[in-house]
């Protein structure tokens, strides 16, 4: 049983729904959707063009969602300040730069310059998040990326604020990532990594499918391989969608969600598509119908099947932490 403090609950109340599940959305893309709005308007966008599609996005999905995840170059800030996102949807932010520091054997995650788990808190934001590229197999890089976890974590004790990690699996020298020998390895790979981050004081764990489900289809061992991350996670997970289309993600929510996860934060599977579309008014159409269609599908399948986060924790949802009488006196 984990003994959680008010900051922790009330923030997780806040990104979850009334249920203890969570219904959350991804938008803290950077260098993934310039690409992808390059792609469709064969030129860099500017500054204001990548809040706009932001504002679309959060404006039209925000408060679907229990939960919107955000960067603070080009969303946090810039959605709250022009309404975009409601006072009722929580705010999860990320503190890390995008892409990574490369290094001989891997990748190494760096915090954004002038960031942190301080402003986030002070900002009013509901969560802290951290992306990092993990490998359990390559220790050394793996220790510095624990260390990095553990000194973020260590701010968001401090600040008394959830803390979501998001660790993502990557191809080193000489791996191919789509091919079924680096798909046999992916199981182990992603359950590996959540043992040895949920050792850490972390909050929520949010996940790789751990599968390749182009190479394995037998729903049978995709649910063997969630129950076991479950039973590797010792805290709530959620499912990403790493860019998969919809109908594969609806089918992994569905079975991680059986399996123990307590929901799922996605983002690319809801929202891609609209990414292809050059004029403004057919992308807020999209965002409007068919990314909230999506978005309520998933939370319907999520609110039937998954865990309620404080279950995970062996606590109760009618009495989430001993308060004694002098509680506010220590906090």
């Amino acid at each position: 049983m984990k003994n959680l403090t008010v900051g922790k609950i009330r923030g997780l109340q806040q990104i979850s729904r009334r249920s203890g599940v969570f219904i959350m959305c991804a938008m803290d893309h950077r260098s993934g959707l310039i690409s992808m709005m390059e792609d469709a308007k064969h030129e860099v966008p500017d500054y204001t063009e990548i809040v706009e599609m932001k504002y679309d996005m959060c404006s039209a999905i925000g408060h679907h969602a229990s939960g919107i995840l955000l960067d603070p170059e080009y969303g946090a800030a810039q959605c709250l300040t022009s309404n975009a996102l409601s006072g009722r949807t929580g705010l999860l932010v990320s503190v890390e730069a995008t892409g990574y520091e490369p290094d001989p054997r891997g990748r190494i995650t760096t915090l954004l310059k002038d960031w942190g788990v301080e402003k986030i808190k002070r900002m009013g934001a509901s969560a802290v998040k951290i992306l990092l590229y993990y490998r359990p197999d390559i220790r050394r890089l793996a220790d510095k990326q624990l260390k990095l976890i553990a000194k973020v974590a260590d701010e968001c004790i401090k600040y008394d604020i959830p803390f979501l990690v998001e660790p993502k699996t990557y191809r080193v020298e000489g791996e191919k990532m789509d091919t079924a020998e680096f798909a046999e390895k992916l199981p182990e790979m992603v359950i590996g990594t959540a043992r040895q981050i949920t050792e850490l004081p972390v909050d929520v764990l949010k996940a790789e499918f751990p599968a390749d489900t182009k190479y394995e289809k037998d729903v049978k061992k995709l649910t063997e391989y969630c129950r076991r991350l479950d039973e590797a996670s010792r805290i709530p997970w959620v499912i990403l969608s790493a860019g998969v289309d919809f109908e594969t993600f609806r089918d992994q929510v569905t079975i991680a969600c059986r399996a123990g996860a307590s929901g799922f934060l996605g983002g690319r599977a809801i929202w891609q598509e609209a990414m292809d579309l050059a004029n403004r008014e057919e992308r807020v159409k999209f965002f409007k119908t068919v990314a909230v269609k999506r978005l309520q599908e998933l939370a319907e399948i999520a609110e039937k099947n998954g865990r309620p986060w404080h279950e995970k924790f062996g606590l109760r949802g009618a009495k989430l932490s001993d308060i004694s009488q002098d509680w506010y006196s220590r906090y």
